[in-house]
């Protein structure tokens, strides 16, 4: 399989004679009819089992499937082959900022220092832990650089160690599909045992005798995981099934509390939020539900001492904090924390002995509220800067008066400080090192605000190079996602250097869809709201036109996943305003995969786009779906990425949507299609290589601009 596939996997840097004319898809009529509505989908056809990809010798559809990705990625080599020096200077280029021999900064956690650290020249982590002191000797738990050897693809997922120290769960994928095999070693022996578990989500909760670990099972289908079981490291007895959800809108886990005595599983949807706790010490006991599952509920909690604390959104939009005994749950028993503020977004807490530390979001930005828990004293971290991004690191400890937070700006690069919360003294543990030298005062950012045509504001962040920025419209690069209520905050990228210091801006236009302003900004830009996602995005690229940023000629539009939905309706909405679009292994053909639960991850998407197989809902993403509405007209230059393997969004989607755009592509604009066929929806694996798929992308960018090196 492994040689099979890289026949078909094009270089980025090569060079071959150029192919002129673009692929051609067959054409092979589908109809598809709901709601008495009949759509024909050309591309259908373009949709593979994961059997048919995984098959040792591919089938005729699969073949011809492949024969087409193969032509097209041949035609964005070609096509781009005069960029090809332009790419390696890119990638070397970011490689060389990197920090070659890099260490995290050391936590504390059950008397040891655990840390990870990448060596020169090798793709991947080096677990390690030291005992009792940073002084004693280096412990490696797990090196996986010598655990990817032999695979195209590599991927740890969660790394969990026993109450006693002595044993080491982790979970591998190797396909890039999101789904683990979980092993455990013997940390006092170095030895994985012969003992693993399949078809997981890659992550344990240990109980506490040291031998009874809860993993949550994956659904085939829908790739979400539904079944919660028990097992016993080094037994041989079955697992035993300890929940399994019905209701396939629900994405399931199972985690331990950070006060180590509950096991809790944990139920979500779009809207609702449901758990079930059983004592870690008791690990053969039931599980018992928090409190009634309610539709429109969400929550989240945390135990201390013999309390359970709780950010919820009941009678609160922007969420309340309550806390509540451990013995008596359920929703009557709660009490009001911190009250409900309708201009305060609460993010987040970390609970300590004597301190309480609430993470929010108020007037866009995050902000660290620490409150003491004896005085009642409260007060903020000043970040001292305008527009930037802050959130609570990793607190293993209850009493300790140090916080971990870390922070980052579009010129400060990620940060992580330890706080006291009694001084208000700061102590920078690490900066993330830019090697050639980063001088931050080279660079300036800005908090813009444009004027949606509803009224709404809508927030953007920009950097660029000050020497860079003259008295005239620049090059612009606008970022955007929008969607799941995830806010974009404005971050540092040594990679996105290279793109400012060739004179381009970079600039996030806050969207509806996130939460950038509360729980109101994501119910604005989900369901039949969807469509304001899309229009801020166009009014935020007009408003930096008519500040003279930028023009039309110089202007660019780039998002991934569901913010790939939004570059492929924007680019149907108004194909003139933008002189290219990158659309990253985008969500595009909406109607059709939201109106097909057997597509995994579909059925617990209803609550954030709506459900098809409802009129109302496929009557409004019926006229906003990005494959549906290619027309013949004249789009801006395109690449448009994907992974042969993605999870999140099926590789047929951007595959068929650049089919379909080359039927109706008029003028003449390039449309490239990029198809990782080792990789999924975060592409290649790996420190560097991933970082070769970011110089295609910006050798594109600058090409348009151009911008020769």
């Amino acid at each position: 399989m492994k040689i099979k596939l890289c026949i078909f996997l094009l270089p980025l840097f090569g060079c071959m004679s150029k192919i002129k004319s673009p692929p051609i898809a067959t054409i092979k009529p589908h109809e598809l009819t709901m709601h008495g509505d009949t759509r024909i989908d050309n591309y259908y056809w373009m949709r593979l089992t994961d059997e048919q990809k995984k098959a040792e010798k591919y089938d005729e559809q699969a073949q011809e499937v492949v024969d087409y990705i193969s032509e097209e990625n041949k035609y964005t080599q070609s096509n781009l082959s005069h960029t090809t020096k332009l790419q390696e200077t890119l990638y070397n280029e970011i490689v060389s900022r990197i920090k070659k021999d890099d260490k995290s900064v050391p936590y504390y956690k059950n008397g040891y220092y655990y840390y990870s650290r990448y060596e020169k020249n090798k793709e991947y982590r080096i677990h390690c832990r030291k005992e009792g002191s940073l002084e004693a000797d280096e412990e490696i738990i797990l090196d996986e650089n010598k655990l990817a050897e032999g695979h195209d693809y590599f991927a740890v997922g969660g790394r969990v160690v026993s109450p006693d120290n002595n044993w080491l769960a982790f979970g591998v994928d190797t396909v890039s599909r999101r789904i683990y095999d979980i092993y455990f070693k013997n940390l006092k022996t170095g030895k994985v045992i012969s003992q693993t578990i399949s078809n997981s989500t890659g992550s344990v909760a240990w109980a506490n005798d040291n031998k009874t670990v809860f993993y949550t099972s994956k659904n085939q289908t829908t790739l979400l995981g539904e079944k919660i079981w028990r097992h016993k490291v080094g037994e041989k007895s079955d697992d035993k099934l300890m929940y399994h959800e019905k209701d396939d809108t629900f994405y399931n886990g199972v985690y331990k509390s950070k006060s180590g005595k509950f096991i809790i599983i944990y139920h979500s949807s779009t809207l609702i939020s449901d758990y079930q706790i059983l004592n870690a010490d008791n690990p053969d006991g039931i599980f018992k539900r928090f409190t009634p599952r309610d539709f429109n509920h969400e929550y989240s909690i945390d135990h201390f001492d013999d309390k359970f604390y709780i950010i919820t959104n009941w009678k609160a939009e922007n969420n309340r904090l309550m806390e509540t005994s451990d013995q008596k749950t359920s929703i009557s028993n709660w009490k009001e924390v911190i009250s409900h503020r309708k201009d305060v977004h609460l993010l987040s807490m970390e609970i300590f002995t004597n301190h309480l530390v609430i993470s929010e979001r108020k007037n866009g930005l995050r902000e660290l509220r620490i409150i003491n828990q004896g005085s009642g004293e409260d007060s903020y971290i000043d970040f001292g800067e305008d527009t930037y991004t802050s959130w609570i690191s990793v607190n293993e400890e209850f009493n300790t008066n140090l916080l971990r937070y870390t922070f980052s700006s579009l010129t400060t690069p990620f940060s992580t400080y330890d706080y006291n919360m009694d001084t208000k003294k700061l102590d920078l543990k690490k900066r993330d090192e830019v090697v050639g030298g980063y001088d931050s005062n080279k660079y300036a950012s800005e908090r813009m605000y444009a004027t949606a045509r509803d009224g709404k504001t809508i927030p953007i962040s920009l950097v660029y190079r000050k020497d860079k920025k003259l008295n005239q419209p620049q090059n612009l690069l606008l970022y955007a996602y929008g969607a799941y209520g995830s806010t974009i905050d404005p971050y540092f990228s040594s990679v996105r250097l290279s793109l400012l210091d060739r004179g381009f801006i970079y600039a996030i236009a806050h969207v509806r869809g996130g939460q950038i302003y509360g729980r109101q900004s994501y119910d604005d830009g989900k369901v039949l709201n969807k469509k304001n996602t899309f229009f801020d995005f166009i009014d935020a690229g007009k408003h930096l036109i008519q500040e003279e940023y930028t023009i039309s000629e110089k202007l660019y539009a780039q998002g991934g996943s569901a913010g790939g939905l939004l570059i492929g309706a924007v680019v149907n909405y108004e194909p003139l305003m933008w002189k290219g679009a990158i659309a990253a292994v985008p969500f595009v053909d909406a109607v059709t995969t939201m109106a097909d639960p057997t597509i995994p991850l579909t059925s617990g998407e209803w609550d954030e786009w709506g459900d098809p197989r409802e009129k109302k809902y496929y009557d409004y993403m019926l006229s906003y779906s990005p494959y549906d509405q290619i027309t013949n007209t004249e789009y801006p230059n395109m690449l448009v990425t994907s992974g042969f393997f993605d999870s999140q969004v099926q590789y047929w989607e951007p595959l068929k949507y650049v089919a379909k755009l080359r039927d109706s592509w008029q003028g003449y604009n390039k449309l490239y299609l990029h198809m990782n066929m080792e990789a999924g929806h975060s592409g290649k694996s790996g420190r560097f290589r991933r970082y070769k798929e970011y110089a295609l992308e910006y050798a594109f960018l600058l090409d348009l601009g151009g911008i020769k090196k």
